[in-house]
């Protein structure tokens, strides 16, 4: 009996690492999604500088000196707290 003993309280201790394990499983599942992003000028193509230019005079209505200053200075934060949406666009 001794024995059996030591069977059911192995068993419940295997029982209850299963539901101690399945908590953290159902926190990975529901991450928080991002809804504001940062969009940051790392690099480019030096071969496609201009359209990089134009895409930057055209997106934020900067100057052709002021565009290629941006362009230029990479690495570089474009835009910092956009709006998921508005980052797709981009």
């Amino acid at each position: 009996m001794g024995q059996m003993g030591g069977m059911g309280g192995g068993g419940g201790a295997a029982q209850a690492a299963p539901s101690g394990e399945a908590a953290p499983a159902e926190e990975k599942e529901a991450p928080k999604e991002k809804t504001h992003f940062d969009i940051e000028l790392t690099k480019f193509d030096p071969a496609g500088k201009i359209k990089v230019i134009k895409e930057i005079r055209a997106i934020f209505g900067l100057g052709l000196k002021e565009a290629k200053e941006t362009v230029e200075g990479a690495p570089i934060w474009l835009k910092k707290e956009v709006a998921k949406e508005e980052a797709e666009a981009l």
